[in-house]
């Protein structure tokens, strides 16, 4: 599916031409201190780079200050995808998940000074994930003194990084040159999409006695933006809102008499897939981040280094999403399904005017033959009408929806004691004690759900890059109905307290030089819960807005719909909705507005130990050590107990015993109503318990790091090592759901304690040849063979006893969970950089292949094979410019962490084809970014930065580019700082 794009090819152009190549180098995380250099541009920030990289054993890259301050990026992760191998996934047009090597963020490891980091996210779906990846938007590029991206493993790493491990590194206080030096910077962000402008604050000072022996380091930023994403995809609710194909025995409106004209009989479109919904959308926020950072150090003598850092930062970001989605496969099967299934009184029915019920006919019928992603030929229902008979009276055809976000928010702080002392000239001990918390939390999550009504839609599907037709007919002659009304409130804590002590032994004995060995424990929590506030009233229209707003008159003019696509909707002000909300919804207790089904509690202890020999002889130098690691994990996990065998509380009352399970949690109210002038029914609806597990896996992650110098410019390097990755806490500690029994037996879904941490058995082999200060050239090759790669939706031959409604009896379900099995990936990383002799001008450059699969044929969640960076730069004592375009190459847009009960991983038969289910792909994207500064004097400085400058479009799809499924804008991102710094 690859379809090489400019940037890649420009790249791939520039290494054409060149007579040598760079390579990269960097000093290792847990040993020598490196020494303190003051950058001042964009060019000596890069020697700088090329220096670190130059001198390190194992394979890196490396990010210095100064590279983030004038890179276009507003945090960490925007700067990490400008190098060779790494890949990130973007929010709004802003980096938050960094990925390395075509694997997903998951397998990344990012640590803060040595330690893990803690981060919450900001949108709710997000929030309910259960990802090990670490979300970088809390992180200003601003508190950033340097990134060191390990590729090649070693003895003294943190572990858990399968694919990687970032460190990033703050600043220090005693290493400034100046005794009271700082920076302050005003200006302002301006998005051209919402087409708002928000202020951009940032303020630092560093202060250090006349002795050198103390010093400080405070910040505080303010920094603000608005948002806008407009959307045209198949999001919808009802029956199959996504894919699926026509079945004519069951879509009675299909006939050949409908078909008159087309050329096609009824028979011809069964199998024919076709999307269930056409939908736009748009969401509109705020990303309002706010925190500091402080640093202490204590140095009363060489011997002696303790430094105190502290960091915290939130991100407040209320959203608010709007929807108008047609329901083509609803119609097609005389269905008003909606948001939750209902199809009572209060839902709107597929009913004529005689009683009967109505179908939707295929009219005007365009079918296309797509080759999907696994080589099989299915067919597409690439355009047509979807109509209900003439004369019918209006039917339901779709929804129209808003959900506003209220009080959605992420945290992240850390607190870290690192102390050095050299004991004497060959012993050095180092202790680093930290404590990280990290939280994303959704006060409200409240929206409505209207059905539509009307006689028919068109669609017609356009190239994956650009919006799709859609019209709807006969609307406004029905009023839209109040059919949905959803409330609820989400909060995720991760929180992590460690600490380690380090050790190493300066030997310089034959080729030994030193030995380091060290113990690191760590003590990991992730809680996760939603709550669901109870409704007063039974009927869901008492207090039910009336006056509605229209979308913006400009919704979609990005995505480049063709002339007379409806681009129409309707929403509400976020302060009706919160009215209609707290007008209907009532105080009971926090307990009972639990939903404990959902819920997710981990606790997972890590112990490790390691030794780690630093070798050297004539012209090369090396490590080679050993890493045991223990993790033990518990979980809680959320038991379904059947209906009335365990009484309910009523809200505020005790819990009631439950003799049949002792353990019963009765308070909660598992969204069982509790109405107003109605009597509490203690015996509806399930309660639950928790199962407690308790597993420990031990693991040895032996690593070796060799550097040769083929002469003093060029550098060979081998990296061989294994690692580990922790996996997914949904995989481990998920509730059980989906129960459903039939001919085959009975099944639930569920999560699998027993799976075991990934390891990955890693080969690296780099050269690279630093042919000028600012210049290299280099070529790596990597290999990594993944055991443990999460399988989901397989029976594991795990079962469990419980409730079928249907049956009234108890029975034993097999769990579909997740099961382990290899991957690899083997790939190439090109990188070239050059100045322009002594003109002030230069280019970066790289491009990178990972070929990934999976053992059962599957891509890999996450993996892009091709990433590809070009950027231009100019600079003298007055002026500085750089301009950076990114490719990305398609991937797997699923979650960061798929639940063990999705069937991802599943097969799926179309029209007598067998194949595995399609994932959802993101297609290729190239990002254009721009970042001036000018020195108006010694002491002040004005930058203009710009992202997204080409207002890229990105695009999913499904099995092939016919069939799309996703299209989405969010417009360029300006901003413009007055910096004075003393």
């Amino acid at each position: 599916m690859l379809k090489q794009k400019p940037l890649a090819a420009a790249v791939a152009l520039a290494w054409l031409g060149v007579a040598g190549t760079p390579a990269l180098a960097q000093n290792d995380a847990g040993s020598t201190q490196m020494q303190t250099v003051e950058v001042t541009g964009i060019r000596a920030s890069m020697a700088k780079s090329l220096a670190v990289k130059r001198d390190a054993t194992a394979n890196v890259e490396v990010i210095t200050a100064e590279d983030v301050g004038k890179m276009p990026d507003k945090n960490l992760a925007d700067s990490l995808q400008r190098l060779p191998g790494v890949a990130v996934r973007t929010d709004y047009d802003e980096a938050e998940k960094v990925a390395m090597r075509g694997t997903n963020p998951d397998m990344s490891l990012i640590v803060f000074n040595g330690h893990a980091v803690s981060s919450g996210d900001w949108y709710i779906a997000d929030q309910a994930s259960s990802s090990r990846s670490t979300s970088l938007s809390l992180m200003p590029s601003s508190v950033l003194n340097q990134a060191i991206v390990y590729k090649t493993s070693q003895a003294n790493i943190v572990d858990g990084g399968l694919a990687g491990t970032i460190n990033v590194t703050t600043r220090k206080p005693l290493a400034q040159k100046e005794r009271l030096s700082g920076v302050a910077s005003v200006g302002a962000s301006y998005a051209t999409l919402p087409g708002k402008t928000a202020p951009d604050l940032n303020a630092s000072v560093n202060w250090k006695n006349e002795a050198g022996t103390f010093g400080f380091i405070l910040q505080g930023f303010a920094e603000k933006r608005y948002i806008r994403r407009d959307s045209a995809s198949r999001l919808a609710y009802g029956t199959s809102s996504g894919w699926d194909v026509i079945n004519t025995t069951t879509m009675k409106g299909i006939t050949d008499a409908s078909l008159t004209g087309s050329g096609y009989k009824a028979a011809d479109l069964n199998g024919v897939r076709l999307p269930g919904s056409m939908s736009t959308e748009f969401v509109e926020g705020v990303r309002d981040r706010k925190g500091g950072m402080f640093s202490l150090e204590f140095k009363p003598n060489q011997d002696v280094d303790v430094t105190v850092t502290g960091f915290t930062s939130t991100l407040k970001a209320p959203n608010y999403g709007r929807l108008k989605a047609g329901a083509m496969y609803s119609m097609l099967l005389g269905k008003a399904s909606l948001a939750d299934g209902a199809t009572g009184a209060t839902a709107p029915n597929t009913v004529g005017a005689q009683g009967q019920q109505v179908f939707a006919s295929i009219r005007n019928p365009v079918i296309v033959t797509e080759t999907t992603m696994y080589g099989d030929q299915l067919r597409v229902l690439k355009s047509a009408d979807i109509m209900f008979p003439d004369g019918t009276p209006p039917q339901y055809i779709g929804n129209s929806e808003g959900f506003y976000r209220q009080g959605a928010r992420a945290t992240s702080s850390f607190l870290d004691l690192d102390g050095k002392w050299r004991v004497n000239q060959d012993l050095t001990l180092k202790t680093l004690l930290s404590t990280t918390r990290g939280v994303g939390k959704t006060d409200y999550d409240q929206g409505l759900t209207y059905a539509s009504f009307g006689t028919g839609v068109s669609y017609a599907l356009a190239g994956v890059d650009n919006a799709p037709y859609v019209k709807y007919y006969g609307t406004g002659a029905r009023p839209d109905q109040l059919v949905v009304r959803t409330i609820s409130g989400l909060k995720t804590t991760d929180r992590e307290t460690s600490g380690q002590v380090d050790g190493e032994w300066r030997v310089d004995k034959g080729w030994v030089q030193s030995v380091e060995g060290g113990v690191r424990y760590a003590d990991h929590h992730r809680d996760s819960a939603r709550r669901y506030p109870a409704y007063h009233n039974r009927d869901i229209t008492i207090g039910a807005p009336t006056g509605t707003i229209p979308w913006p008159s400009d919704f979609g003019a990005g995505l480049d719909g063709p002339a007379g696509w409806d681009n129409t909707g309707y929403t509400f002000d976020p302060a009706v909705l919160m009215a209609y909300f707290q007008g209907a919804t009532k105080a009971t207790s926090d307990q009972y507005e639990r939903r404990i089904a959902s819920e997710l509690h981990m606790r997972e202890r890590q112990g490790a130990a390691y030794v780690m020999s630093n070798l050297e002889g004539e012209r090369w130098s090396g490590n080679v050590g050993l890493r045991f690691v223990q993790t033990r994990i518990n979980a809680d996990i959320p038991t379904p107990i059947p209906a009335g065998v365990c009484l309910r509380a009523a809200p505020g009352q005790p819990a009631i015993p439950c003799a049949a399970y002792p353990d019963a949690i009765t308070t909660s109210g598992e969204v069982q109503p509790v109405y107003d002038n109605e009597p509490f029914k203690n015996n509806t609806g399930n309660t639950y318990y928790f199962i407690k597990t308790d597993r420990r896996f031990n693991n040895w992650l032996p690593s070796m790091n060799v550097r040769y110098e083929l002469t003093k410019d060029q550098i060979l390097r081998f990296g061989a090592s294994r690692t580990v990755g922790r996996q997914n806490y949904n995989l481990l500690g998920a509730g059980f759901g989906s129960p459903a029994c039939d001919a085959q037996g009975c099944r639930v879904t569920g999560p699998n304690p027993d799976i075991k941490p990934l390891t990955s058995d890693n080969l690296d082999a780099s050269w690279a040849w630093y042919f000028s200060r600012r210049s290299m050239v280099g070529v790596d090759l990597f290999y990594s063979r993944i055991q443990g790669y999460a399988k989901t939706g397989t029976t594991g031959g795990a079962t469990i006893d419980l409730w079928d409604s249907a049956a009234q009896a108890m029975k034993t379900y097999t769990v579909q969970t997740s099961e382990q099995q290899g991957a690899h990936i083997a790939g190439l990383e090109l990188s070239y950089e050059q100045p322009f002799g002594t003109t002030g001008f230069g280019f970066t450059s790289n491009i990178s292949r990972a070929h990934t699969k999976v053992d059962d044929g599957r891509p890999m969640v996450g993996a892009s094979e091709w990433a590809a960076n070009l950027g231009g730069y100019f600079e003298n004592d007055k002026v500085s410019l750089r301009l950076v375009a990114n490719y990305r190459s398609e991937y797997v847009n699923s979650s960061t962490a798929p639940a063990p009960t999705a069937n991802s991983q599943g097969l799926y038969s179309v029209n007598g084809v067998l194949m595995p289910t399609a994932p959802t792909m993101a297609a290729p994207v190239t990002t254009l970014a721009f970042n001036a500064s000018v020195n108006l004097t010694p002491q002040l400085l004005l930058t203009f930065d710009a992202t997204n400058l080409t207002n890229a479009k990105r695009a999913y799809y499904r099995y092939s580019e016919e069939e799309q499924q996703k299209l989405d804008v969010s417009g360029r991102q300006f901003y413009v700082n007055l910096k004075y710094r003393f």
